[in-house]
């Protein structure tokens, strides 16, 4: 398998996007241009980028980045969404994420479906106002079909913090393309109070993509509580999905996500402790799963 990054996994550098509503006030200290350099210095395959690593969606830009990538010999994915709350950077209509992928050379669009449920979320699963939802969906998807087919982009619906791993089975399904699939999240089930490694099972046969992220959970005086760490450091079993992936799945690619949490530490900490959990993240994979290079 090749071994790619998420660009968030910087993203307290400024990469990737803005998160639970938060703009990070620290200058930004990095561009895609830089990623791509030290991607290639540390021995990467490829990234998985938004509109925010772009900077801009215009052809001339997106062009530029696809040319840079090309001369790094790095493969690109490409992140988007259908309705980001957070940061709506991200927010794309299918057809201009696929179009937008399409020129910067990704094989992969990645769509977030960013549905709103409602409560009790643990009675939530295939709820008749999710439903609804995902049938909009799947009108929206069938729309842009041929242009999947013109342009050889994969739509790849993640399992994102709202959505079970059933719900983006009965999307594909009901689309029934062979150019529609998942992108598997180790982590993000956990936010439905979904079992990761259901999910990790359901999807990875169905996806053409993942996020390769760990988390650990923390006891405190409140309860506990779910933190992005390095990889092999959190109570994710990644020896088992990619066990999963190897035996299930078609993918190729082994995509890193960190999702560091900068906590009360200040921007020059908070980095090197980000970067310090990206670089053993690489290791573990290299050295403990036997991915890259």
């Amino acid at each position: 398998m090749l071994l790619g990054l998420h660009t968030y996994s910087f993203h307290l550098h400024g990469m990737g996007q803005n998160w639970g509503g938060h703009k990070l006030a620290w200058p930004r200290v990095m561009d895609i241009f830089k990623l791509m350099d030290w991607a290639v210095e540390t021995g990467l395959d490829g990234l998985h980028i938004t509109a925010v690593d772009c900077e801009s969606t215009d052809k001339a830009q997106l062009l530029k980045v696809r040319d840079a990538a090309a001369d790094h010999s790095l493969y690109l994915e490409y992140n988007f969404s259908l309705d980001e709350e957070f940061d709506p950077r991200l927010t794309h209509t299918l057809e201009e994420g696929v179009r937008i992928a399409h020129t910067l050379g990704s094989d992969i669009g990645k769509v977030s479906l960013d549905l709103r449920r409602p409560r009790p979320l643990c009675a939530s699963r295939h709820h008749p106002e999710v439903m609804g939802q995902l049938k909009k969906i799947t009108h929206l998807t069938e729309k842009v079909l041929p242009l999947l087919e013109e342009t050889g982009v994969r739509l790849a619906f993640e399992n994102h913090t709202e959505s079970f791993a059933s719900e983006i089975l009965w999307l594909i399904d009901q689309v029934n393309h062979p150019m529609v699939g998942a992108c598997v999240d180790t982590v993000n089930s956990v936010m439905v109070l979904e079992d990761p490694m259901t999910a990790i099972q359901t999807l990875a046969p169905r996806s053409f993509t993942n996020h390769f992220c760990d988390h650990r959970i923390e006891r405190d005086q409140f309860g506990c509580k779910f933190t992005g760490v390095a990889c092999g450091d959190g109570d994710i079993d990644l020896k088992k999905a990619v066990a999963i992936f190897e035996e299930t799945s078609k993918m190729n690619r082994i995509n890193i996500e960190v999702e560091w949490d900068a906590g009360e530490d200040g921007p020059e900490i908070a980095r090197k402790k980000e970067y310090d959990a990206v670089m053993k993240s690489i290791q573990y994979c290299r050295q403990v799963l036997n991915i890259g290079r």
